[in-house]
């Protein structure tokens, strides 16, 4: 007999003479002539009610049961006379494929996200990190439908590499050298006797890579893990997180802004329609506005605003920063934050930022201070896009590589794209642990990754 999954036995539009059920016993309540067990197998939310007969072979066994045990059910799918839930399952077997002794973690009481992130293998059985997980997969295949609908291609971009994208220096070191006796030349580390012969490092960013096939593909998009070292243990930052990085052929600033809202709003649209019974516990346990922050950002156009006036804005505001407002630095989570939920009320995209805080592939602008760059901000989260249009002039970008340090010789494939048949071309990052946490309600940024990796944190 086939396995039927919970998600589509609850769904089924009549009852069922033989199913076969495999999962997760969520509870179990014994009496002398029947038990009731709730079973879950991962496929959705609800759980599904067994009844199981005194009159069963095994019924010792089953009345055993206790909370985590894996089990396989047969038996009939009838209606419940039950309020809250349209069927069970009136067992005819019940098979015990795995024990759970009396220390199972999990038990009824409800657990604190701080001690469900010291048992990440088994926290997806919650209800909250089960759902939070769910969501997560299935956003993951909007993002290609979103893309390839649009017939961009998904390029493989890599994990090693030997230059640094954002020119932030905060990258891991990959090396097979032996670091208790590093070979040296000149005091410094001889990274010719590595095993590629030259420094590297994991990426912070596909984004130079995706470029070069924009230039021969046109629209292109990568999603993948990316890498930073930043000390900094906070609910906002992981070491391990995952990007989708598009990037459009024959494209402008004004291109990427749009985009970054069509795609924002494909993905908040998604989550309301296509996972509903789990975003209907987020609204409900974890963040009380959150039907109201994502309908706000599905349904309003995202206002355009220049970094000045953004700044201009911030300043007269009577509001009271932690951090200092000033043309020339870049805004803070609680600025941003000022200005979707406070001042505008609605998502923003803010534009043309100074070109001293920004890296160096942006577009220079004609007043030679700013780029041709944006974010995207939304309420509750602040900044959730950062994009720009590329700097597609060969000279303007050598220059500025030359202006911050760099290394010419590690870029001299980015530049080939600029010396042969260069286009403006455009894109954006979006963090996808940014935008779980936006559609979810959940403010620690470790809750919505499997394994989170953070300063001192290598578990599992």
């Amino acid at each position: 007999m086939q396995r039927i999954k919970v998600k589509s036995l609850l769904s089924s539009e009549s009852a069922q003479e033989e199913v076969l059920l495999k999962g997760w016993v969520r509870t179990l309540r014994d009496n002398k002539a029947f038990s009731f067990i709730e079973l879950n197998d991962g496929s959705c939310l609800a759980n599904i009610q067994v009844i199981v007969d005194s009159n069963l072979e095994n019924y010792a066994d089953v009345m055993h049961l206790s909370t985590g045990a894996a089990i396989a059910v047969t038996g009939k799918l009838v209606e419940s006379p039950g309020k809250g839930q349209k069927w069970e399952v009136q067992a005819s077997g019940v098979e015990l494929i795995g024990t759970a002794p009396d220390d199972y973690p999990l038990q009824k009481k409800r657990h604190t996200d701080e001690y469900l992130r010291t048992i990440a293998h088994l926290r997806p059985r919650s209800n909250k990190y089960g759902a939070i997980f769910r969501m997560r997969s299935a956003l993951s295949k909007a993002i290609h439908d979103f893309f390839q609908e649009r017939d961009f291609k998904w390029i493989h971009t890599p994990i090693i590499t030997g230059s640094d994208c954002e020119g932030a220096g905060e990258m891991f070191h990959v090396t097979t050298l032996d670091l208790m006796n590093v070979p040296k030349q000149n005091g410094e580390v001889n990274f010719v006797e590595d095993f590629f012969g030259k420094e590297a490092n994991l990426t912070v960013s596909g984004q130079l890579s995706v470029e070069t096939f924009c230039t021969s593909l046109g629209d292109v998009y990568t999603f993948g893990p990316t890498f930073r070292s930043e000390n900094s243990n906070t609910s906002r930052h992981m070491a391990e997180f995952w990007m989708i990085e598009p990037e459009m052929a024959f494209a402008n600033l004004q291109d990427d802004m749009q985009l970054g809202q069509d795609f924002i709003q494909y993905l908040v649209r998604f989550t309301m329609e296509q996972c509903s019974d789990d975003l209907e516990l987020f609204a409900k346990f974890v963040d009380k506005e959150l039907m109201s922050t994502l309908d706000n950002i599905a349904n309003n156009d995202f206002v355009r605003l220049p970094y000045t006036e953004a700044i201009e804005i911030l300043q007269k505001s009577s509001q009271q920063f932690e951090y200092e407002v000033k043309w020339g630095k870049d805004l803070q989570s609680e600025h941003e934050r000022f200005l979707t939920e406070q001042h505008f009320k609605q998502p923003v995209i803010v534009y043309d930022y100074p070109k001293d805080i920004k890296a160096f592939y942006m577009r220079l602008n004609d007043d030679e201070k700013t780029v041709a760059a944006m974010d995207i901000l939304v309420p509750a989260i602040g900044e959730i896009i950062g994009g720009s249009q590329r700097e597609e002039r060969y000279n303007f970008l050598t220059k500025r590589i030359k202006e911050l340090g760099f290394d010419e010789a590690n870029y001299w494939w980015y530049l080939d794209t600029r010396k042969y048949g260069t286009v403006p071309h455009a894109g954006f990052g979006l963090g996808f642990e940014r935008l779980l946490m936006l559609v979810s309600g959940i403010s620690n940024i470790r809750d919505v990754i499997p394994f989170p990796r953070t300063p001192k944190n290598l578990e599992f």
